[in-house]
């Protein structure tokens, strides 16, 4: 199952580093895709605001 990012995000940019399968791309909010999301948690676990959510 992957992550998702809800409208929560304020695009400050801490998950995206985060990520060891680069599976997160900037947008108006951050957005991750799915076929790369191995479902670590790490974006969850630096964002300010709980963007990242399981799906």
């Amino acid at each position: 199952m992957a992550y998702h990012i809800t409208d929560e995000c304020i695009a400050c940019g801490a998950c995206e580093p985060e990520c060891p399968t680069e599976a997160i791309s900037p947008g108006d909010i951050y957005v991750i895709d799915p076929e790369k999301c191995i479902d670590c948690g790490s974006c969850s676990d630096v964002c300010p605001v709980d963007a990242p959510q399981p799906e």
